[in-house]
C-alpha cells in the first residue's frame, strides 16, 4: 500500500483538495450568514459537506435565493 501512495501525483491533487476545503469553508459561512435559501439549511449543509466540489458549486448556482 505505501509503494501505491507514493506513485501518486501528489503535486496535482493537493492544490485540488486545498481548494474544495476553502470553497466548502466559505459556503457554509455564506450558509450561516444568509436568511433565505432554496430549501432547508440543514438539507444544504449536508450537501455541502457530503457532496464535496460539487456540493459546494450546487449551493451557489441552486441554494442561494436570488432577491
Amino acid at each position: 500500500m505505501m509503494e501505491e501512495l507514493a506513485k501518486v501525483p501528489w503535486a496535482v491533487i493537493a492544490p485540488l483538495i486545498i481548494v474544495q476545503i476553502i470553497l466548502m469553508i466559505v459556503a457554509l459561512i455564506d450558509l450561516r450568514k444568509i436568511h433565505a435559501t432554496n430549501g432547508p439549511k440543514i438539507l444544504w449543509v449536508f450537501i455541502i459537506i457530503f457532496a464535496n466540489l460539487l456540493g459546494s458549486i450546487a449551493y451557489f448556482i441552486v441554494g442561494r435565493k436570488q432577491s
